[in-house]
């Protein structure tokens, strides 16, 4: 019998290291001239984040946070990498790589030592994940087997008078995956792999576009890509659900990717996920036609697959509950 209770290990959930009430009302201020109307200054803690897990049976959360300064990024990796020492049942930690600057980037995955995985944004500080100036940095991931998660950055402007985590982030990773296609990253470096945030975002959607014009004559293909190499190229990508469990955005990822590349995501940590949307998302999950009832049900925990040491720390889950760790 299929076991949709299973506990859940989520690769997509977010920190914030303490920050005075001015700097957390000043950041208030920026979103909603973002027109991302939050009723209050967030506040992200180690407390309200357990219970949330305990309530929604979370063995374990991967925790990323990616500051757009070299120096904040370093003290939050730190702060991130303290609350996992505090709580190593409970969490673990995707360590931010500043992905601006090559050197520092490669400079950061061997100060930030043992941690569970990488995390970058799509585009930070103007360079886009694409751009052969990371080679290095994609050599040295490359080399250790990493695995990355690829985050939107949804701390910029807003798009067409929407806050831009209602849907530009979603673009903001297709576009970022289709130019990795051809320039060629993923098939450059196989042995990192590759979780893109929200289902995705466009990219599966974007695959059927793809498979029709995406090796026609007049598509810049310097690697003289086919549309079979390109297809290829998507299914070893991975995904998660983050606000992304509907049918529709499940189904076409699992067509992109297969279902055994979709890992449970729940975006928390951040002021666009509240415990009712949380709950809506893991709900709809559970209910999706998107995805065979076995995969809906190994998605909670397919993470172990990426992430077996962080598997292991939380298989201690619920006897660690009451005290957190």
């Amino acid at each position: 019998m299929i076991d949709h209770n299973v506990p859940l290990i989520d690769v997509h959930a977010h920190f914030s290291p303490p920050a005075s009430s001015e700097v957390r009302r000043a950041r208030w201020e920026m979103m909603r001239r973002e027109m991302f109307f939050a009723e209050a200054p967030y506040e992200w803690s180690v407390p309200e984040t357990l219970a949330v897990m305990d309530e929604t049976r979370t063995a374990m959360q991967l925790l990323s946070n990616i500051p757009a300064d070299l120096e904040e990024l370093r003290a939050s990796n730190d702060y991130g990498a303290e609350i996992v020492a505090a709580h190593p049942s409970r969490f673990g930690l995707l360590a931010a790589l500043p992905t601006d600057d090559p050197d520092a980037a490669v400079a950061e995955v061997r100060r930030a030592g043992e941690v569970d995985g990488w995390a970058v944004h799509a585009e930070y500080n103007g360079v886009s994940l694409q751009d052969p100036v990371l080679d290095p940095l994609w050599e040295e991931l490359n080399r250790r087997h990493a695995v990355v998660f690829v985050h939107p950055n949804a701390y910029v402007p807003a798009v067409a008078a929407m806050p831009r985590p209602l849907f530009e982030v979603a673009f903001d990773t297709g576009r970022t995956v289709v130019a990795m296609v051809y320039t060629g990253v993923f098939q450059r470096f196989p042995d990192i792999t590759f979780v893109f945030a929200h289902a995705g975002g466009t990219f599966p959607v974007l695959a059927g576009r793809l498979s029709l014009l995406g090796a026609e004559s007049w598509v810049p293909n310097p690697l003289g890509l086919s549309r079979e190499d390109i297809a290829t190229t998507l299914r070893r990508l991975w995904v998660d659900t983050a606000a992304s469990a509907s049918t529709q955005q499940l189904a076409a990822a699992a067509e992109t990717v297969g279902e055994d590349h979709i890992v449970y995501g729940s975006d928390w940590g951040v002021p666009c996920t509240g415990r009712e949307s949380l709950t809506r998302n893991i709900h709809a999950l559970r209910d999706s036609h998107g995805l065979s009832e076995a995969a809906r049900a190994a998605v909670r925990n397919r993470a172990r697959v990426l992430f077996p040491d962080a598997a292991k720390r939380a298989a201690q889950w619920p006897a660690v509950s009451a005290s957190g760790r």
